[in-house]
């Protein structure tokens, strides 16, 4: 028997033991952990700001989706996983260019999750995919392994080590098999999703059977981006529900309150995406820290401003409350949103004290004024078992920075974030 026959019977019997565990023993073999319930959407876009206390919502989410549609780069993608890996969020990438896929960012993200539009074109399904890998082969590819290896590919192993290293990063990946059914949205002109792409129940099971059976996509993602999909979403997740047994179901678009998530989830969604709204928590946040600013300063205390942030807003239709009722396993989306709102008024308060301690700084000054400062263990992410105070001092010396117009040698985060001092 040559090698290549060997090596057919072993793909063969590989792939037959593979479909045998997954169908016949029941055995989860899905690399998308299946308790996950909650994703939150974060995109590095600089107009899309995370709350000063991010860590503290995100750690009610079972992960984080990295990615999103415009003004993204590279750059500030890099960025934004750095943030959720310093705060011990779990993320992975889903990149909408293949150039924003970097080692830094490989190397912070769980996994690459690839998106197929099941209701699209064949360009939404198979020729961005084709265009990632391309990138994968010509560019990334080889910079990784010339980097690793130390010397250039030419003459070494070409393009059979490209290929395999191309081959690899999609054997790793996750593939998120979508069906769009908001014809105005990015997602669907992204897409090319047209009225006539629309899907009954029916047909989006029997796409997700496609999915799952044919392109071994571990999520069936139904997209109704930015708008609630209500009782015929829950029609259509009962329907891919019923067919589908492997892949997760996912449902995503225009989730703010705990009725709606519990719909899609007792419909047949394995977890709910949820994006805007966590983005709005930010703007919100800066809004009430302006006003807090006229009224208090640092040696206010975090009782004080709890009762201040209940006096002043109407909790119950903040930002705050929305994202956070989401999430099936928060109790009191209330009364967490009122603790986190007030904690990071504290923390602007206390970065503000800095800030009016200093005249013109230097970028070295500024970061000895807040290594001075013991605000970084005392202050609003205490909130948090074992606070990542390196975290803490990176945000406030960002946030410095930015005030003074001053230039970090060092990556600086305040773009990430809508409060201004």
């Amino acid at each position: 028997m040559s090698l290549t026959q060997l090596a057919k019977r072993f793909e063969s019997a590989a792939a037959t033991v593979s479909i045998a565990s997954r169908m016949m023993l029941g055995l989860d073999t899905n690399s998308v952990p299946s308790d996950w319930n909650h994703i939150t959407k974060v995109d590095p876009e600089g107009g899309k700001h995370l709350p000063l206390l991010f860590p503290n919502y995100l750690s009610h989410t079972s992960a984080v989706s990295v990615g999103g549609s415009r003004d993204v780069t590279d750059e500030n993608t890099e960025e934004t996983f750095a943030l959720l890996s310093d705060s011990g969020a779990t993320a992975f990438h889903e990149p909408s260019a293949a150039t924003h896929v970097t080692e830094q960012t490989r190397e912070h993200s769980a996994f690459l999750a690839v998106p197929e539009v099941l209701n699209g074109d064949s360009e939404s399904l198979v020729g961005t995919l084709g265009e990632g890998l391309n990138y994968v082969r010509e560019d990334l590819g080889p910079e990784l392994l010339e980097r690793k290896l130390g010397l250039p590919l030419d003459g070494l192993f070409g393009d059979r080590a490209t290929d395999f290293i191309a081959g690899m990063m999609m054997k790793e990946a996750v593939f998120e098999a979508y069906i769009i059914m908001n014809t105005d949205s990015a997602a669907a002109r992204e897409g090319n999703v047209t009225e006539d792409d629309l899907l009954t129940p029916q047909q989006a099971k029997e796409r997700a059977l496609a999915a799952q059976h044919h392109l071994d996509s571990e999520v069936i993602y139904l997209e109704y981006s930015g708008t609630y999909g209500g009782d015929e979403a829950a029609e259509i997740l009962d329907a891919i529900d019923d067919g589908v047994s492997w892949s997760q179901i996912w449902y995503g678009g225009g989730l703010d309150n705990r009725e709606n998530a519990e719909q899609v989830l007792d419909a047949g969604a394995d977890a709910v995406v949820v994006g805007d709204v966590f983005h709005r928590v930010a703007t919100a946040e800066a809004d009430l820290f302006a006003q807090a600013q006229a009224e208090f300063d640092d040696e206010t205390s975090a009782g004080e401003l709890r009762d201040w942030v209940a006096d002043n807003i109407a909790i119950e239709d903040s930002a705050a409350v929305s994202y956070l009722s989401t999430i099936p396993d928060v109790e009191n989306p209330q009364e967490r949103a009122i603790e986190y709102l007030a904690a990071g008024i504290e923390f602007g308060l206390a970065v503000t004290a800095v800030a009016d301690a200093l005249s013109d700084p230097t970028a070295e000054e500024i970061r000895s004024a807040v290594a001075s400062q013991e605000f970084a263990i005392e202050s609003a992410f205490r909130t948090i078992s074992g606070a990542n105070t390196e975290l803490v001092d990176e945000v406030a010396t960002g946030l410095l920075a930015q005030h003074f117009d001053c230039e970090l040698p060092e990556r600086s985060v305040a773009e990430h974030f809508a409060l201004e001092l």
